[in-house]
């Protein structure tokens, strides 16, 4: 393990086939008004629209809607939440979706009670709020597995007109306050979501796993988790209801992407910069801008990767490097 570090995740996770029953319980401590975000409408044909509604109703919230969040949130948008949460004076904001909506409501949190260019502060310049500057908290109902941006504080946010597309994680204070985590909402969405989700999680892993060749336990950790992703989607893909799989799936998208397989190791993350730029262009799903370019930058480092492979056992960690074999 590399260096020193802290680890601190505030986010209150509800997992399995009820955990939407605990809603109503987490709203006891918010005030009367919700935001409540979601994307294109496929939340009211499936139902679960219905289902959170009645519980708000039921807590007596005063519920403010926010319809339209795209897979690849604008700045446009952006604007237009911010504007309906600081004209309601919201006192939670629920995103319910994927991770594109849980992207967005934390981006609107963080600039809500920010008076300057929140785009300039937080994206461009990649600070965060002032201490002391008021945030509202948020609340995620997960859809869709892919992005694990239901434990972490990253949101990424797409300029349209300048065809620019950047993340930026947030300090803690941006983790949402607690998500809800039912495998069976992810069974909704069509097959290729599905399928940009599964990508999306093994790519995370992926970019936190292929850096340097020192001996971390973050990445035997990583190694499991994408053992299961393996294992459980080619099960989903033949049977998108099989709910052990999906499960499975959902659980190591989390994890792939709360921070704790990164600790005490570098990092890559150049095929999300890259499938960003993708993305920006063309507003693909990410899970598929990221399969556009992954495999050719992949096999462009693989090389150099095999040969820092060959490294002696006695003098590991240092320049010295055993004759690679020609062929493997």
């Amino acid at each position: 393990m590399l260096g020193n570090f802290s680890y601190y995740n505030p986010t209150k996770l509800y997992f399995g086939d009820e955990s939407l029953n605990f809603l109503k319980d987490e709203l006891k401590g918010y005030g009367p008004v919700v935001l409540l975000n979601y994307g294109s409408g496929s939340v009211k044909r499936n139902g679960i629209y219905d289902q959170v509604v009645t519980i708000l109703k039921e807590a007596g919230k005063t519920i403010v809607e926010n319809p339209g969040v795209m897979t690849n949130p604008t700045l446009e948008k952006l604007n237009e939440g911010i504007k309906i949460a600081r004209d309601n004076k919201v006192d939670l904001i629920l995103a319910l979706g994927g991770g594109s909506v849980c992207d967005y409501s934390k981006a609107v949190a963080a600039s809500t009670f920010y008076e300057g260019d929140y785009w300039d502060k937080f994206w461009l310049k990649q600070q965060n709020p002032d201490a002391g500057q008021k945030i509202v908290p948020v609340g995620c109902i997960l859809t869709m597995a892919g992005t694990g941006s239901e434990m972490n504080a990253g949101t990424v946010i797409t300029d349209a007109e300048h065809t620019f597309k950047v993340g930026h994680v947030f300090d803690s204070r941006l983790m949402p306050k607690f998500s809800i985590l039912n495998p069976k909402f992810t069974m909704t969405v069509p097959e290729n979501q599905m399928k940009a989700g599964i990508y999306d999680i093994m790519n995370h892993i992926m970019e936190q796993y292929f850096s340097d060749f020192d001996d971390n336990t973050s990445d035997y950790i990583s190694e499991g988790l994408m053992r299961s992703v393996v294992h459980s989607s080619r099960i989903a893909v033949k049977n998108p209801q099989d709910y052990e799989a999906r499960s499975n799936i959902m659980w190591t998208a989390t994890w792939a992407l709360n921070t704790l397989i990164g600790l005490g190791k570098k990092e890559d993350w150049m095929v999300h910069m890259i499938g960003h730029s993708v993305g920006a262009w063309t507003h693909a799903p990410h899970g598929y801008a990221l399969a556009s370019v992954s495999m050719a930058y992949y096999r462009r480092a693989m090389q150099n990767g095999l040969q820092n492979s060959c490294v002696s056992p006695r003098t590991f960690g240092t320049s010295a490097v055993m004759e690679c074999p020609t062929s493997r």
